[in-house]
């Protein structure tokens, strides 16, 4: 299966993707919508939120976008484009389908990590969606339980707040959800200073 990417109103992608699911139920295609668990500070109480992965953007999950699929789509309201472009949709390629992916694998609303930070602050990913992203992680904010990580998609990037919970250390790691690396053991560190 191939993954093609749709662009659509920003801040309307659930509205777009309730009517899209239902006028292309039979079509045999599969509409994603990744979201990330997210800490926001409102009037000094901290409130859980969910916020889109990728901004005004749906994946759908396809052998290829024929005819019936593409019309069904197009006509839906807050539709903008295919990528590349519609005349010439194109599936993601294997990078960027990988990253897609991953963060699928842990569901379509991405939950929080679980990190350690050591003694000289550099954190440690002990589950969840930053496993894997550790090269990518652009800024840490302890404070806020955020990590910004660097993504790209059609040879754009673009910066995501990624959440996290600090875990005590000594204590055990919770359950792991979506991929377990190979290696129980592998510890991945980075430096934030």
């Amino acid at each position: 299966m191939n993954f093609y990417v749709i662009q659509v109103q920003t801040g309307s992608e659930g509205e777009y993707l309730e009517i899209a699911r239902k006028t292309s139920r039979d079509a045999g295609i599969r509409i994603y919508w990744p979201r990330r668990k997210l800490n926001i500070r409102k009037r000094g109480k901290t409130v859980e939120s969910l916020a889109p992965l990728f901004p005004g953007y749906l994946f759908v999950e396809a052998e290829e976008i024929g005819t019936e699929v593409y019309w069904a789509l197009r006509r839906t309201p807050g539709f903008f484009r295919f990528l590349d472009s519609n005349t010439n949709i194109l599936p993601l390629e294997r990078p960027d389908q990988e990253l897609l992916v991953h963060f699928l694998s842990f569901g379509e609303i991405v939950a929080k990590s679980q990190v350690l930070f050591d003694d000289h602050s550099r954190i440690r990913i002990v589950n969840g969606p930053l496993s894997g992203l550790e090269g990518r992680i652009v800024k840490v904010d302890k404070r806020k339980g955020r990590a910004k990580v660097r993504l790209d998609l059609y040879k754009d990037s673009f910066l995501v707040d990624l959440g996290f919970d600090i875990m005590a250390p000594g204590s055990p790691p919770p359950e792991r959800r979506g991929r377990v690396p190979e290696s129980e053991t592998a510890e991945k560190r980075i430096d934030i200073s």
